[in-house]
């Protein structure tokens, strides 16, 4: 999961469980770097006079008004990347309980309304078809 002793959160979760999150290699270098060293009750990340990160510092940091705006993409907020993430993982063929898990959640109904339909998955369907109907029988 995360690398050495660090953590990605000091307080508990809204389930209040604990839940695992995989690290996409990408990520990995990244998450080394901010945890090398780091003690384990200490934030990943911290606002700008050195506390807990809020929503504003957050979105501030990120440019996230300016990327919605570049992207297209008006009313856009960071809560419909844990959607897009989740439709991900379910598409990568990664089973619907361990994405709930991921997620945090406590019931995979919660989970299931995270996830959507997109081009790709109905893309897939329709070739699976085909492929089906053009079987002989």
């Amino acid at each position: 999961m995360l690398p050495g002793a660090g953590g990605l959160s000091i307080k508990p979760p809204k389930g209040r469980r604990a839940h695992g999150v995989p690290i996409i290699e990408s990520l990995e270098p990244v998450l080394r770097r901010l945890t090398v060293q780091r003690a384990r009750n200490l934030p990943l990340l911290r606002g700008p006079r050195g506390g807990v990160i809020t929503t504003a510092a957050l979105r501030d940091a990120t440019g996230w008004d300016e990327l919605v705006a570049f992207l297209g993409l008006p009313g856009l907020c960071r809560h419909d990347l844990q959607h897009a993430g989740a439709t991900r993982f379910a598409n990568a063929g990664i089973p619907i309980h361990v994405v709930s898990d991921i997620l945090g959640h406590a019931s995979v109904e919660t989970t299931r309304t995270y996830l959507h339909t997109d081009n790709s998955a109905l893309q897939n369907a329709a070739a699976r078809m085909n492929e089906h109907f053009g079987r002989p029988r």
